[in-house]
């Protein structure tokens, strides 16, 4: 797989004073007239020669940055060899249990809306005959947040988002719960999903960049907070919705206010969960900005006040000096400021500076497009369609819905855990998880058109959320793996925001096709399909390697 030479790799960890050391040998009479010729003798001369024990035993990267910002590469491996030699402390445990409240809200609050829509309609009716405008207005929201939040991250850093975005989140899934008509709650519904939006942009790039190499696969794992927040709606909405809802027949002509508070206390008991998820991240932890963020800004000082500060508290060392990190040079276009056109448009050509990072760029951008298109058709149908399966098998009350709804979502926590097993397997890696994970997903898609019982309906589709996981939790982690860092919240946010076009595309035509047949799911296990195409093209494999 495509990763920098072993000879790269010793000459990216070669310490200052090596650095120093062969220059004043080979410069004499001469000199350098060039870094760029530098870094090539000492390539050579590594190459040659060898390295110290540390450097021998580096770890290769996923991919040669070196040709992007030599400096920045060189800096950056010191900053990776430190965060190894630091190891897992709390610090970083905490962050997987803080980063992963951000995952939990962001499928928390998709199912909720997605779960509210029917009762929503039955209360205050749909004011369009074809747009299904909850759903609508969901997927939007996601965009502009994926917008923001991405490409403002690798500006800004990545501390705002993490800080803030659960506090928007809960005061507008509060006052959803409030909203008198249709129109009003789908606008407190695109709201709270714009907080949201970025969500996993930022808690997995925040997360990856903390972690030392052996520990990555947990960014794979954290997905199952993903699958927590599907839980934990499901098991609400199996209580709230089948015993505070409208019967299942019910009109807007028919269906009181006074009968259907279930979305309204969905709403209330979500917003107030994501409350205190938010009051977690200011108290539990004070977070900085990633060190390898501050290392792309040129901020080598702050970098190091940061390692320093989590291995004293873990009573650990690090081994770097800010004086090795002055030595390697300054990092290109860093006079400039974040905000300057030059900076923020290389922020996106630096996604494509090469034949292959650009093509990986592309196929990952497909996939996620691909998953868009997917969900919405899926998930977010899922209750109209599980409530007419509950009808051809003679049984469609509200109990019977949401209880099913609920195990599909408890089963959903599989998928996660199998995925942090496949991706550091050698025989499959992060590429034959995800295609596994899609394959799975595939087959039993086309196998539920053929359901026949009611514990047919659940079994199956159980599985299919359990298998679907297997994908999800895959390119949730492996996407920022194979992003350059300096570009990374910029890509990954570029990868949602085309997801969430696929989505609001997957939003119309479900809302124009009939969401109550087997037909979405003929689509879903086709575009399943195609993404095990795509998962095989994707050039990088980031098992094992630096990110």
């Amino acid at each position: 797989m495509a990763s920098i030479s072993d000879s790269d790799a010793k000459t990216a960890d070669l310490t200052s004073r090596e650095r120093t050391e062969f220059q004043n040998s080979n410069t004499e009479g001469d000199g350098y007239n060039t870094q760029g010729q530098l870094d090539k003798d000492i390539t050579s001369h590594v190459h040659e020669n060898g390295s110290d024990d540390a450097s021998s035993d580096s770890v290769k990267e996923v991919f040669d940055v070196h040709q992007f910002d030599p400096a920045l590469a060189r800096k950056m491996a010191l900053v990776n060899e430190a965060i190894d030699k630091i190891g897992m402390t709390s610090f970083q445990w905490k962050l997987f249990f803080l980063n992963g409240f951000g995952y939990a809200v962001d499928s928390l609050l998709i199912v909720c809306q997605s779960i509210a829509n029917p009762a929503v309609q039955q209360e205050y009716g749909l004011p369009s005959a074809h747009v299904s405008g909850i759903p609508l207005a969901s997927q939007v929201g996601l965009l502009v947040g994926a917008g923001v939040w991405g490409f403002s991250a690798d500006i800004i850093g990545r501390r705002l988002a993490f800080n803030t975005s659960l506090f928007i989140c809960a005061v507008f899934v509060l006052i959803a719960g409030a909203m008198p008509n249709y129109i009003s709650f789908s606008a407190m519904v695109a709201i709270y999903s714009a907080a949201a939006g970025g969500n996993y942009i930022m808690d997995a790039t925040n997360f990856l960049e903390y972690l030392p190499t052996a520990y990555a696969w947990l960014v794979t794992f954290m997905a199952i907070w993903w699958a927590v927040g599907y839980t934990i709606t499901g098991l609400l909405a199996w209580a709230f919705m089948s015993n505070y809802s409208c019967d299942p027949d019910a009109t807007p002509a028919t269906c009181s206010r006074a009968d259907n508070w279930g979305w309204r206390y969905l709403h209330f008991t979500c917003g107030s969960l994501v409350l205190v998820m938010a009051l977690a991240r200011l108290f539990v932890l004070k977070m900085t900005h990633t060190p390898r963020w501050l290392l792309s800004q040129n901020r080598d000082e702050e970098v190091f006040k940061v390692l320093d500060g989590i291995a004293r508290k873990s009573k650990t060392t690090h081994g770097l000096t800010l004086e090795q990190l002055h030595s390697e040079g300054t990092i290109a276009h860093t006079e400039k400021s974040p905000w300057s056109a030059y900076r923020v448009k290389m922020h996106f050509k630096g996604l494509f500076q090469t034949r292959k990072l650009g093509w990986s760029t592309t196929v990952i951008l497909a996939n996620w497009f691909v998953i868009g298109m997917v969900s919405p058709l899926y998930t977010v149908f899922l209750p109209f369609y599980l409530k007419s399966r509950g009808a051809d098998t003679g049984d469609n009350s509200n109990y019977t819905t949401w209880r099913n709804y609920a195990i599909n979502q408890v089963a959903g926590l599989i998928g996660p855990t199998i995925a942090a097993f496949l991706v550091e397997w050698k025989w499959f890696g992060r590429r034959g998880a995800l295609a596994t994970g899609a394959l799975i997903t595939m087959v039993l898609q086309f196998g539920y058109t053929q359901i026949k019982t009611p514990a047919q309906n659940v079994g199956v589709s159980a599985a299919i959320t359990a298998a679907s996981n297997i994908y999800y939790g895959t390119i949730y982690a492996y996407t920022p793996e194979i992003l350059p860092s300096a570009h990374r919240a910029t890509g990954y946010g570029l990868c949602v925001v085309l997801n969430r076009v696929g989505g609001i595309i997957g939003i119309l035509i479900g809302s124009y096709a009939d969401v109550e047949t087997t037909a979405p799911l003929f689509v879903c296990a086709a575009l399943f399909g195609l993404l095990i195409i795509l998962s095989l093209l994707l050039p990088f494999e980031s098992r094992g390697k630096r990110s």
